[in-house]
């Protein structure tokens, strides 16, 4: 944490962000992306510094996020049909170009309990995209290593052409989270 307060960001996650970014090219300036558990906003702020003025960025947690230049944030939870709602609204029917999930459920330490919950997360993530994302759009969204995640792996892999598995260094060694980036998104695979 000290490192990202020298380097003037929010937390540690945005070197996550940062290096999937180094290795894939995913954002540039002027595209719409939506930041999932956006909570304390480290990954929307490299999202804003990249997509600049011309682009945009909404990001949404269930915590409170300090106020961030160039970023709309929405507090509310991700599985409620308010949450979606309001991101329709301020999507006003628009697609975006990238859906970003850093989302996690508070983890209790009960891997019984945590995985399927990090997994419903998950789910609702690609469920979203389905509505908001472009044809073609992408998606980089945490997972964590466990059960359900081979079949989950399979299900985004039929929704985009390219998928990838991404350990950042910047994830703790011990952390069965990996990032997904799935390219290409295929809107018509989605009717299945």
């Amino acid at each position: 944490m000290q490192r990202a307060q020298r380097d003037g960001y929010r937390s540690r996650a945005a070197y996550k962000l940062l290096e999937i970014q180094e290795k894939d090219r995913l954002l540039r300036p002027g595209q719409r992306i939506i930041d999932l558990g956006a909570a304390p906003g480290g990954w929307s702020q490299v999202a804003a510094n990249i997509v600049s003025r011309s682009g945009q960025v909404i990001g949404l947690d269930i915590l409170p996020i300090v106020p961030l230049p160039g970023v709309i944030f929405v507090q509310s939870d991700f599985s409620t049909d308010e949450a979606l709602a309001k991101l329709h609204i301020i999507l006003e029917n628009s697609p975006v170009d990238l859906v970003l999930s850093d989302m996690s459920p508070n983890i209790t330490g009960i891997e019984t309990i945590d995985q399927p919950r990090a997994m419903y997360l998950c789910e609702l993530a690609v469920d979203l995209c389905k509505s908001v994302l472009r044809p073609g759009g992408v998606l980089v969204i945490k997972v964590f290593h466990g059960v359900g995640f081979d079949e989950f792996y399979k299900h985004v892999n039929s929704q985009f052409r390219h998928v990838k598995s991404r350990k950042p260094k910047a994830s703790r060694a011990e952390s069965r989270e990996v990032y997904l980036v799935a390219r290409e998104f295929k809107p018509d695979s989605s009717k299945n």
